[in-house]
């Protein structure tokens, strides 16, 4: 009966020595609650009650930060959304140095997300967003290098405004157009008066020219359906043909 209660607890105790950790995954090994290495992959042997073992997966981790309410260096309110993509670089700082890397790494981001955007402009908000995600990265994996954690990316998701900042950016969009188009329209009208003028001085130099556009005026209202057509007759005109006459 000894027997039968003493061989069992052994196979227990010689199979709990063994464990399989997956190619992504390490063991930091304590030894009487030191410090002794980090194991893995494949088949390790662990010592029951004298060693522990913790986990620790090095994937790439996907990281959603909640919407954060930010204000602007110009005072707009606009609410933030991001991600975060890290990974576990050594295991032995992150379970060491850190009661929990993740929820680290989340607190870390969302402060790091408000102070960074708080810094600039809705305008740089909008427009710069890879140079923002840049700078943010940068800070958290400076701030995260002496955990283990390597963030390897962040993504600003959306900037969302309220509606009362909606319309008032539609309306400067809509200004900015009509500024613009009168722009435009200016140019159009400066560069056509330059040309009248050029015109007008060749016309002025050439009277055989200035013949020719006028009766090219007069065909050109004959062609149209009027019944009556009143037209201004220079006496230049007729000089210019007493001159040919002669």
């Amino acid at each position: 009966m000894a027997y039968l209660v003493i061989i069992p607890i052994i196979l227990i105790f010689i199979f709990s020595c063994f464990h399989i950790l997956r190619e992504y995954e390490r063991a930091v090994i304590f030894t009487l609650g030191r410090f002794w290495k980090v194991k893995g992959p494949g088949l390790i042997l662990i010592v029951p009650f004298i060693q522990q073992m913790v986990k620790v997966q090095l994937r790439t981790v996907v990281m959603t930060i909640p919407e954060q309410d930010v204000i602007s260096r110009d005072n707009v309110s606009v609410s933030v959304s991001a991600v975060v993509y890290f990974r576990i670089i050594d295991p032995e700082k992150a379970i060491i140095q850190i009661a929990d890397y993740f929820e680290g790494v989340s607190q870390l981001s969302q402060t790091t997300l408000r102070s960074v955007l708080g810094q600039h402009e809705l305008d740089e908000m909008l427009a710069e967003r890879t140079k923002l995600n840049a700078h943010i990265q940068q800070i958290l994996d400076e701030q995260t290098f002496a955990w283990g954690v390597k963030v390897t990316v962040v993504e600003i998701k959306r900037i969302d405004l309220n509606e009362t900042m909606v319309r008032a950016i539609a309306k400067q969009a809509e200004a900015e157009r009509e500024r613009r188009a009168k722009v435009i329209h200016a140019d159009g009208e400066l560069q056509a008066s330059k040309k009248l003028l050029e015109a007008a001085q060749v016309l002025a130099q050439q009277p055989q020219a200035l013949q020719l556009r006028y009766l090219q005026t007069l065909s050109n209202i004959s062609e149209e359906k009027n019944s009556t057509i009143i037209f201004p007759f220079p006496i230049d005109f007729l000089s210019a043909f007493k001159r040919d006459a002669s």
